[in-house]
C-alpha cells in the first residue's frame, strides 16, 4: 500500500490492490473505505460482452473497477453525488484502463434526471442506515456512505427505473433490511434470488445479496449461503478468499 497526496482535496489517498493485484484502487485514507461488500457485489454480476451496467453511488469506483477486470467487454457507468469521489473514480478508471463512465449525480434526483436509456443491469451498495437515531453519528468522512438521506426507497426507485424490462438489479445490504428490500423492489420487480452472507457458519447472516428482475414473475430462490470466516484459524474461508482474489464468482 502506498500513500500519496490527493489531487482533489487536502486528505491523504491510499492505493490498495484488489483481486489479487489485478485492480489498483485509490481511495481516502480516512473515512469510508470500500472493502468486502464491494468485492462481493462485483462478483455477482455475470455480465456478458456488450451489456450496459450502471452502479448507483459508485464512490471511488471499487465495484466498477473489479467488474471491469472480471468482464472486460461490459459497458460500465457509475453515478456518484460527491464531486471529489466522482473525480477519484475517474482517476481509478484511467489507472486501471477501465472504460467506465462516471457521472456526477444524486440518486435522490431519480434515474430520469440523468437523461440515459435504461440499462441491462443495475447494482448498488446503498447506505446501510436511513434513520439518524439508529446509530451513533459516524465520522464525517463516512456519513454519506452510511446514511441514506432520502431513505432506502429512493435507492430502489432509482434502480427500478434504471433497468429495462427483464433487466437485473443486484443489491448488497444489511440482512435485517431484507423484508424492506423485497417490499420496495417488489413494486415493479420479481424473480428474487437471495444469498445470505454469514460472518461464521454458526452466526446469523449480517449481509444479503439480492437479485431482482424487472417485471420478473418466477418464484423466489434462497441460495446457499456464503460463509466468510472459519473459526479454525484462516482469515477467510477458501470460498471467500477465492472471490476476493477474483478466482471465483457468486452467480445467481
Amino acid at each position: 500500500m502506498t500513500v500519496a497526496p490527493s489531487p482533489f482535496t487536502d486528505v491523504e489517498i491510499v492505493e490498495n490492490a484488489l483481486l489479487g493485484g489485478r485492480v489498483r484502487l485509490r481511495q481516502p485514507a480516512r473515512g469510508y473505505r470500500a472493502g468486502l461488500d464491494a468485492a462481493l457485489l462485483a462478483a455477482t454480476a455475470g455480465v456478458e460482452a456488450g451489456e450496459r451496467v450502471i452502479e448507483a453511488g459508485c464512490g471511488a469506483g471499487a465495484v466498477l473497477m473489479q467488474m471491469a477486470a472480471r468482464h472486460p467487454g461490459a459497458a460500465l457507468t457509475g453515478v456518484e453525488r460527491d464531486p471529489a469521489m466522482a473525480a477519484l473514480a475517474r482517476e481509478n478508471a484511467a489507472l486501471n484502463g477501465a472504460g467506465a463512465t462516471i457521472l456526477t449525480g444524486d440518486v435522490a434526483a431519480g434515474f430520469r434526471a440523468l437523461g440515459l436509456e435504461p440499462f441491462d443491469r443495475a447494482v448498488a451498495n446503498p447506505p446501510f442506515f436511513d434513520d439518524p437515531g439508529a446509530l451513533r453519528a459516524p465520522a464525517e468522512g463516512k456519513l454519506g456512505a452510511w446514511m441514506a438521506d432520502d431513505g432506502l426507497a429512493a435507492w430502489t426507485r432509482f434502480l427500478l427505473k434504471a433497468v429495462r424490462e427483464g433487466g437485473r438489479i443486484v443489491v448488497i445490504h444489511r440482512a435485517d433490511r431484507l423484508a424492506d428490500l423485497l417490499a420496495l423492489l417488489g413494486e415493479k420487480a420479481g424473480s428474487f434470488a437471495i444469498r445470505p452472507v454469514h460472518p461464521y457458519a454458526d452466526e446469523p447472516a449480517k449481509r444479503v445479496l439480492v437479485q431482482a428482475i424487472r417485471t420478473g414473475k418466477a418464484p423466489l430462490r434462497l441460495l446457499p449461503p456464503l460463509i466468510l470466516h472459519d473459526r479454525a484459524g484462516g482469515r477467510h474461508t477458501p470460498g471467500a478468499e477465492a472471490i476476493l482474489r477474483g478466482e471465483a464468482a457468486l452467480p445467481f
